[in-house]
């Protein structure tokens, strides 16, 4: 059940067909299957065996899909850890999994001199420059050869995220979970045979290749979505005749804003709340392009989606009116319930009439709950896992993850979020107030460009970035008559998640207007 074994029949069917495109070449399905097979016989000659561990910190690139892919070949897991997470984070990371091999460029190598925990990995290659102790990773084209067999519980792909306490989670994915995201994300993204892909997300690649597109690697610096190399992408996308592209919202933000747009057939954003007003003026500047938003997180992508052409003008109505931010059905890979929101609390084992009887009617406000085979059962070692899953017990004994999400579904099935559980403005005696409400109706204003809402010195306060005029805010408050906007308050910047530059961060936004 290898993941690899979709890219070696992807090789077979068209070899010629271009598989990856990045800033420096490109490379044929043939040509990066060999390479792939040629990684995998360095790896297994040097001694690494099904089950053993490979950090690789290298730049979104062909040589980083290699080196992945031959990994997976191998049989062995790949461990992602985000240098810009700090060295506390890296050595909590480490310590939670030790890995046997590393495989970095020249300037992560570096982190050996500050990181003890990455000196201790028995094995390094380096894929850039020249490093001592280390060996250089430079895969040539051999003979292809079979994948290693895995079971589809064998963990394939580990990646780490700070829970609340700022202590690494790690997501582990195997092969099983992995082939069975491709194929929710290949229905939801309704990925096509032979199209052209500009990549963004890097995961999404392997969906990509397992599908048969061509990916190009977005010649820019990933890691900040928001600030986009405009020009350098849309050139790009242009010479290549890319056809379509996942981002995040911050990601099409700055191409619409600097009329750089390239000519997609259809786009597909999420990852952070995507509000009307974006998708209101990317589809009327691009009238023949399809317009997509994806519900989805890191334990389960994708959840639900949706077309923007899809929605009414009623729609659009109560999305700006303070309802929430309409993401669409679940899709079909997905089952979904929305339960009462117990933020912070943890729900032990129950029964399956006990979870059943834990479900909102359609209307009611509450948490999402979803499960489905490529939705993430379990943390490594369990870290975790207590406060974002629930075990329900019968005969086929089932594993429902927590988003941490609020939301209310309408009578159609269709999921309106609301906002982060954890962002709930609660008052004894009254209902929890979420921000997605007024935020989605605030940014539809012009002059907004990112708001959020929150307590602050006792009073529900809409913070915007940059001017909210006194007239402006009358005007919202005309719109929301029962609005639970108490104040105003005008800031130069409001912080954001730094993978995708588009969520609120709730907590740093409260620290920084108190000092």
């Amino acid at each position: 059940m290898n993941l690899v074994t979709h890219l070696a029949r992807r090789a077979e069917l068209h070899p010629d067909r271009i598989a990856l495109i990045d800033a420096e070449r490109a490379v044929s399905y043939a040509e990066l299957y060999k390479l792939v097979c040629s990684g995998s016989d360095q790896l297994r000659h040097d001694g690494l065996s099904p089950g053993d561990t490979v950090l690789i910190l290298q730049a979104v690139s062909i040589p980083l899909y290699i080196s992945l892919l031959s990994a997976f070949h191998s049989g062995l897991t790949v461990m992602f850890i985000d240098p810009s997470a700090g060295k506390t984070m890296i050595r909590n990371s480490l310590s939670l999994h030790q890995a046997q091999a590393f495989i970095g460029t020249g300037k992560a190598h570096l982190l050996r001199i500050t990181i003890p925990e990455i000196r201790q990995i028995p094995k390094h290659y380096h894929s850039s420059g020249w490093v001592p102790s280390s060996k250089a990773w430079k895969p040539t084209s051999s003979t292809p050869s079979t994948p290693v067999d895995t079971a589809p519980d064998t963990p394939a792909l580990i990646t780490f995220t700070s829970g609340s306490t700022g202590m690494p989670k790690a997501a582990c994915r195997t092969h099983g979970f992995l082939l069975a995201q491709h194929r929710a994300l290949a229905a939801s993204l309704d990925l096509q045979d032979g199209e052209v892909d500009l990549i963004t997300l890097p995961v999404f690649a392997l969906a990509n290749l397992a599908s048969g597109l061509t990916s190009v690697i977005a010649h820019t610096d990933l890691r900040y979505p928001a600030r986009v190399d405009s020009q350098a992408v849309f050139d790009q996308c242009n010479k290549h005749n890319v056809t379509r592209c996942a981002a995040s919202p911050a990601f099409f933000t700055q191409l619409h804003r600097d009329r750089m747009m390239p000519a997609f057939a259809s786009i597909y954003t999420g990852g952070a709340p995507v509000f009307p007003d974006l998708l209101s003026e990317i589809q009327s500047a691009h009238p023949g392009m399809q317009v997509v938003t994806v519900f989805g997180s890191t334990e389960a992508e994708p959840i639900a989606h949706i077309r923007w052409q899809d929605t009414s003008e009623h729609d659009r109505n109560q999305m700006v009116s303070g309802k929430g931010l309409l993401v669409g059905h679940p899709v079909s890979a997905t089952q979904l319930r929305i339960i009462p929101d117990q933020s912070g609390k943890e729900i032990g084992p129950m029964d399956e009439a006990a979870f059943n009887a834990l479900e909102l009617p359609h209307g009611k406000i509450g948490e999402i709950v979803v499960t489905g085979d490529h939705v993430l059962k379990g943390y490594l070692h369990g870290q975790g896992n207590e406060e974002s899953k629930i075990h329900v017990l019968s005969d086929h004994s089932t594993v429902w993850h927590r988003t941490g999400d609020a939301a209310w579904r309408d009578q159609s099935g269709r999921v309106w979020l609301m906002g982060r559980c954890s962002a709930a403005i609660n008052s004894p005696g009254q209902s929890p107030i979420y921000p997605f409400g007024i935020e989605c109706a605030a940014t539809n204003f012009p002059s907004v460009r990112r708001c959020a809402l929150l307590m602050h010195q006792g009073r529900v306060t809409l913070v915007v970035e940059g001017e909210f005029t006194h007239k402006q805010q009358e005007a919202l408050q005309s719109q929301l008559p029962h609005s639970p906007v108490e104040a105003f308050l005008n800031v130069t910047h409001i912080p954001v998640d730094k993978r995708h530059n588009a969520k609120i961060d709730y907590p740093e936004l409260r620290k920084s207007l108190k000092k």
